[in-house]
């Protein structure tokens, strides 16, 4: 399912009315339409009542032919218009003088928003039509009261398009946002829709095509989808362990022994058939006693237990070996270390997945990578971004499509942000949003876990970009499964490894689970 900037929807808005003449009209007809089947499905109409709350946009629009449904559904409604009812423009005003016509009951709310109180103490449920998706700045004065004041009602609220507050290209809460139970979204969800906190504030997802024609609904120009199950090549009933895989792990220092473990296991436990690692020497034999089914290879070591440069040979002789290759889960900053990743980066003429001290690396030098001709993949978090593309952690958060669109292309690389929900950037453009995962993920070790998925999804047979997309989906899988039996507090990355076998038994056998799950419903 694609997923659509504001400036892309009125786009598609524009192509639906010029080239197909779907009216505007109709996309409001069928835009309140859809939030009135959802209401009738999930929560009734019936003997209920209904406070409709519209600003003057066309998102007040939709709200009052979701008031004129409810209406004729056999619900009690009342309709709060915030603004001056001479700034409505077709087709809302159109709407708003049929609701008026129908003799529901309407209250203008301009400067003070007192008359709202004893609505809502009258009300059961709220339909928030206030703002739409096109917020660009911060939501003050009555607005923001309104907003308050709803939230503080404890009503079952409906949100029309995006959580009135949600700014539509980020997720961003501007000064203040509704907190909904049910979000009904139109033509395709918006990127503030499927990022956090936008996300959860809208409650559950719904989404209508509200008579896109189909070829709109798949838009090229739009080129941010959700990351959807991708299907995994069968496992031949004759493989053995080189069928499935044979990845180098270049990982690990005198001290640091989870992350080497947790990556290297990880590609067994998805899946994968061969896991070397490439280790310092006094490392080792403490990781062996943890993950005997990895084959340790002792690496020479600095004074200090790190990786030495006097390695390379050995490690550039087990890539030839190999069909993917990570390196930096626990390196360590070393600075012949850090040196040697940088050299490694250059004459690894496999595919590479660089992460943690890996990614320290690299962010000395990120036009290392532009001449790499065998696929990259980054997988930072975002202060390694930070360090990586030299935007501060708060402007990446603030909006990261922008930024990781630009690094992806300029660095050449696949680049995994690891934010809630994770981004998939990819070097044409293309970003996929990831929607498993939860916040006991948030733990030491989990991104590590995360890398020996990725190679895992390579030995089962998928291309380097369909692996990555897998890899990223069956890791935040395993941490649900796993947050399903502990819980979020307290998980830990090792609770995620023991779930990936289960985690990529769904991917293979019920991959509709995800999006069932996951994904907006479709309201049709």
């Amino acid at each position: 399912m694609k997923v659509c900037r504001v400036e892309e929807i009125r786009r598609l808005d524009s192509i639906a009315v010029e080239q197909y003449g779907v009216d505007h009209r109709i996309l409001m007809e069928n835009a309140g339409h859809a939030v009135y089947a959802v209401i009738e499905r999930e929560i009734g109409v019936r003997d209920l009542r209904f406070l409709v709350i519209s600003g003057t946009g066309n998102n007040g629009g939709d709200g009052f032919v979701v008031a004129r449904k409810i209406e004729s559904g056999g619900g009690e409604v009342r309709v709060v218009l915030v603004g001056d009812p001479s700034r409505l423009r077709s087709p809302a005003k159109e709407n708003y003088e049929l609701v008026v016509r129908r003799g529901i009951e309407v209250t203008v709310v301009q400067d003070d928003p007192s008359p709202l109180e004893g609505l809502l103490g009258w009300a059961d449920v709220v339909v928030d039509a206030l703002l739409g998706t096109g917020l660009n700045r911060e939501v003050r004065g009555v607005h923001a009261r309104i907003i308050d004041m709803v939230n503080s009602s404890g009503l079952t609220v409906v949100s029309v398009d995006i959580p009135s507050g949600v700014a539509g290209d980020t997720g961003r809460v501007m000064g203040t946002a509704v907190r909904a139970d049910y979000t009904v979204t139109f033509g395709l969800p918006k990127i503030g829709n499927v990022l956090y906190p936008g996300h959860e504030l809208c409650g559950r997802l719904f989404v209508s095509h509200i008579s896109y024609p189909r070829t709109l609904v798949e838009a090229d120009f739009v080129k941010v989808e959700l990351n959807a199950p991708v299907p995994l090549p069968p496992r031949p009933r004759q493989g053995h362990k080189g069928t499935f895989g044979k990845a180098l792990f270049v990982a690990g220092a005198y001290g640091y022994f989870g992350a080497p473990f947790l990556s290297s296991l990880a590609h067994l436990k998805a899946g994968g058939g061969y896991s070397r690692l490439a280790t310092p020497r006094s490392a080792a034999a403490t990781i062996a006693s943890r993950a005997p089914e990895v084959v340790m290879v002792p690496m020479p070591e600095t004074e200090k237990g790190a990786l030495s440069r006097a390695a390379k040979e050995r490690i550039l002789e087990l890539v030839g070996i190999s069909d993917i290759v990570v390196v930096g889960p626990g390196l360590s900053l070393e600075p012949e270390t850090q040196e040697l990743v940088l050299e490694l980066a250059e004459e690894v003429e496999k595919p590479l997945i660089i992460d943690g001290d890996g990614l320290t690396a690299i962010s000395r030098n990120p036009s290392i990578l532009e001449g790499r001709v065998a696929p990259t993949i980054l997988t930072p978090h975002p202060g390694e971004m930070s360090r990586i593309t030299g935007v501060p952690v708060s402007e990446i958060l603030a909006d990261p499509l922008p930024v990781l669109r630009r690094a992806s292309r300029t660095l050449n690389s696949i680049i995994v942000l690891k934010i809630a929900h994770s981004l998939i950037g990819m070097p044409d453009g293309r970003v996929y949003v990831n929607m498993t995962g939860n916040p006991g993920m948030g733990t030491a070790g989990s991104g590590d876990v995360l890398n020996g998925t990725i190679t895992a999804m390579h030995g089962l047979g998928l291309g380097i970009e369909e692996a990555v997309r897998m890899g990223v989906l069956a890791h935040g899988l395993a941490g649900d499964l796993a947050a399903a039996l502990k819980g979020e507090d307290g998980m830990t990355a090792v609770d995620v490894l023991e779930s990936l076998p289960d985690a990529v038994r769904i991917l293979r056998e019920e991959p509709w689970r995800i999006e069932e799950n996951y994904f907006p419903k479709v309201v049709l």
